[in-house]
């Protein structure tokens, strides 16, 4: 055998694997001394694919023959460890074990597994006393009926092999259990359910008592009640049909009503019990078995006869958490949704608040404080579930969303928890993008109302605060614009990290936590997508405004100092640049969404994205472009031909035209600063507006080309020519005489025009600049006059030089021919 050649070289590979054997892993001889360094051995094993057994190539047979006599080295001495009555190298054996599950060659799994798995099952046994080795090996065998499930040919082997797995994991469910072998025992049954849903089904009402016996004790920790609840939002899966899966469910819900019955005695309205009641068991319908069978549900009336307050969260949180699962989860099976029932039994749990109702009985202070100290846990719990309604049916919740918004609405009205306003945002934001623009005419006013409550940075309005020191951030930010030219920009400092600085200087008297602002622009963000050119006249115009304030502030400073201290101490930058982020989205929403008049605040809105754009590597600056990109047609609106052709008059091209979105007669909102604060004094714009350009009453037309000049219609009412083709302008003016007939014409504006178009059709040109100054407000006068200018053209075609240089500057000055000047 030659030497290895090098980290890749198969034959380094059974050397490598002895190495750890000998060097790390212990035998009956030497004592484990140090159970960290099998942390080494897994990463080693690992890394190098030592028991793989597998060669990319073709090698020689004594090292193949080396590679597979290692490996069976390796196992041989882990089933020895496996069966030490030592624990700590019984537990070395066990979690090695399960690491050769995962990284053996499948030839080898397939011979060995059997054997492995008979080692493994004798240290779950209720006589086993070690639970860190019940642990280890519960972890080892889910680790070899997961790689088991992906052999059909070992399908049927291991159904029943998975049988006898789940009666010894149920068992140590019933037992008096650590946390830790609790939770292990469930990931067991998981896996068997997952995997092996057929190996369940005659365990099936056993697992569910063991699992909801334990739920129900109250003796078990936050881990091991998440596991639990899991669990049994599962269970129906290993039968997974309809039945099962509905009739799980209903438990659960009747159980969780039953139990709020107790503890909300006195702090609800009378009747909402009976009302939640009569939807979750509509009249009929036969009640289902009681959760986790009789023996279990007398168990628990006792339990909550005691102490119903103190298990309130521990049982209720959990079964709506498990339900919240259930409906999240796939399932082999279309099953119905009981939407009205989980709607009423979520709407029970949020609008309780803790405060007693006028007709409560004595309620003793210790309970009071008991169930405020849980309510906020089950009404978070009630939003997920409303979530997730709200995910999987999407728009199959057409009828039951009103119910939703309306619950919605009022929760936030009552809402102090910041982490409950963050959910409650974000399901209002999946119902719009959902339901679309009908949900938003309704439901549109209200976000708006608790938007300006959580987004309010400035105070009041009325104390007169607010417009101060907004005013003076935009207006440094303009100011910073107009001085500086182009090619000389040069941004100092960073972005976000200049917004920081300049936090100290702006004091806000909100308290509002910057999540709770980044779901409330979210949902704006929202809003003025689906439906923001909807209905929307009453709150538009004060919501642009508050866009603009909102992303100015975030992009120049402006924590309170109560925020610092509690940001500060942690990650400021993360958070405040999704802050930063979600309010420049919605602020791209505003510009983009239609409304009755131009975007207001665009100038400033662009300066804030160009500002944003210098942040290279950010989210922050990817977004910046992708919103300038956007905000292009509203930039430079133009009118772009359906076909894709170039059209040009000897030599000169005719560039496509443009035209303004703003038409007359539209109204035009008072905080446009377009016109005032970016073209006009921004000393970046380096091209001048001629004296025509500021007219929005002329359009401009595309002048036919010389070849298409046959191609136009006949005009009826000018006098037809039978002599030579016309150059004398003498006849112009007849001609123009007779097209502005209806209207009384200047004689000294026909003139300019006569002269204008005298020295332009010695030239044979037609230019784009020259139709502003022939521009009527009458449009079938202009496209006369256009036409006429065209045959004229035509005709000097041959009789006139063409200019060689396609050069601008060489185009006669034009100068204002309008009609209508006085």
């Amino acid at each position: 055998m030659s030497a290895p050649e090098g980290m890749y070289d198969v034959a380094l590979k059974p050397k490598l694997l002895r190495s750890l054997l000998r060097e790390y892993v212990p035998d009956e001889k030497h004592p484990f001394s140090n159970p960290s360094e099998l942390s080494y051995v897994v990463s080693t094993v690992k890394t190098h694919k030592l028991l793989s057994e597998w060669t990319p190539q073709p090698v020689e047979e004594d090292v193949v023959e080396a590679w597979k006599s290692a490996v069976d080295s390796w196992v041989n001495r882990l089933l020895t460890l496996a069966s030490s009555t030592l624990p700590d190298k019984c537990w070395a054996g066990i979690c090695l074990l399960g690491l050769t599950c995962q990284e053996c060659s499948s030839e080898r799994f397939l011979t060995s597994y059997a054997v492995w798995l008979n080692t493994l099952l004798l240290h779950i046994q209720p006589t086993v006393v070690s639970h860190f080795v019940k642990v280890a090996s519960c972890a080892s065998l889910s680790d070899m009926f997961t790689r088991l499930s992906g052999y059909s040919n070992a399908k049927k082997d291991g159904t029943s092999q998975a049988t006898r797995v789940i009666q010894l994991a149920s068992k140590l469910l019933n037992e008096d259990s650590s946390a830790v072998v609790l939770e292990e025992a469930v990931c067991l049954l998981c896996t068997m359910i997952n995997f092996f849903p057929s190996s369940v089904h005659r365990h099936y009402d056993s697992i569910e008592t063991a699992i909801v016996s334990k739920l129900v004790s109250g003796k078990c920790s936050a881990s091991v009640l998440k596991k639990l609840g899991y669990g049994l939002s599962l269970l129906p899966k290993s039968r997974g049909d309809e039945e099962s899966w509905s009739l799980m469910l209903d438990k659960i819900l009747l159980y969780v009503n039953s139990q709020l019955n107790d503890a909300f005695q006195g702090l609800e309205e009378e009747g909402r019990s009976a009302q939640t009641m009569r939807e979750l068991l509509p009249a009929g319908k036969e009640p289902p078995l009681p959760l986790g069978g009789s023996a279990v549900s007398e168990h628990t009336s006792d339990l909550s006869s005691r102490r119903p307050e103190r298990l309130l969260g521990s049982r209720s949180a959990t079964l709506l958490q498990c339900c919240c699962t259930m409906l999240t989860s796939s399932y082999p099976a279309m099953v119905p949704v009981p939407i009205r029932g989980l709607i009423a039994l979520a709407r029970r749990v949020l609008l309780v608040d803790g405060s007693l109702s006028l007709s409560s009985y004595s309620l003793t202070t210790l309970k009071q404080e008991f169930i405020c100290s849980e309510i906020p846990l089950l009404q978070l719990r009630s939003l997920e579930i409303l979530q997730a309604v709200a995910e999987g049916l999407s728009s199959q919740l057409l009828p039951h969303a009103a119910h939703i918004v309306e619950l919605l609405k009022e929760y936030l009205t009552r809402c102090k928890f910041p982490d409950l306003k963050i959910k409650a945002y974000s399901i209002l934001k999946v119902l719009l993008m959902s339901m679309g623009v009908g949900l938003a005419i309704h439901v549109s006013q209200d976000i708006v109302s608790n938007v300006f409550i959580d987004l309010d940075f400035l105070g009041d309005e009325k104390d007169g605060k607010s417009s101060g020191t907004n005013t003076k951030v935009q207006q440094d930010l303009l100011i910073e614009s107009r001085h500086k030219k182009r090619k000389h920009s040069n941004m100092a400092g960073s972005f976000l990290e200049q917004s920081m600085r300049d936090s100290s200087d702006v004091e806000t008297p909100n308290t509002t936590p910057v999540p709770v602002r980044i779901a409330a622009l979210e949902a704006l963000e929202a809003v003025l997508t689906v439906g923001g050119s909807i209905r929307s006249e009453s709150w538009r115009g004060n919501i642009d405004h508050l866009l603009i304030t909102v992303a100015t502030y975030a992009c120049k400073g402006g924590l309170s100092k109560e925020e610092r201290k509690i940001i500060l101490s942690g990650d400021p930058t993360s958070i405040w640049a999704d802050f930063q982020l979600a309010a420049l989205r919605a602020l791209l929403a505003s510009l983009l969404s239609p409304g009755r008049v131009r975007p207001s605040h665009l100038a400033l809105g662009l300066k804030l994205f160009c500002r944003g754009t210098q942040e290279t590597g950010t989210k922050l600056a990817e977004f910046c472009g992708h919103a300038l990109l956007a905000l292009e047609v509203l930039i430079h609106p133009r009118v772009l031909p359906l076909s894709d052709q170039l059209s040009s008059i000897d030599g000169y091209k005719v560039l496509s035209n443009t035209f303004s979105s703003y038409q007359p007669g539209e109204p035009e909102s008072e905080d446009d600063d377009l016109n005032e604060n970016w073209p006009g004094n921004d000393d970046e714009m380096e091209t001048h507006a001629t004296k025509g350009q500021h007219d929005a009453h002329y359009s401009d037309k595309p002048s036919p080309t010389a070849k298409d000049t046959d191609k136009l219609p006949s005009i009826s009412h000018v006098p037809k020519e039978t002599g030579p083709k016309v150059t004398s302008m003498a006849n112009i003016d007849d001609h123009m005489a007779v097209v502005e007939s209806p209207k009384s014409v200047d004689p000294e504006s026909v003139d300019q025009r006569t002269r204008l178009i005298d020295s332009e059709a010695g030239k044979g040109m037609a230019s784009t600049s020259e139709r502003h100054v022939l521009g009527n407000t009458d449009e079938d006068s202009i496209t006369i006059m256009e036409r006429i200018y065209a045959t004229l053209s035509s005709a000097e075609k041959s009789k006139v030089p063409m200019p060689e240089s396609e050069d601008v500057d060489e185009l006669p000055d034009i100068v204002d021919g309008d009609p209508d000047s006085e």
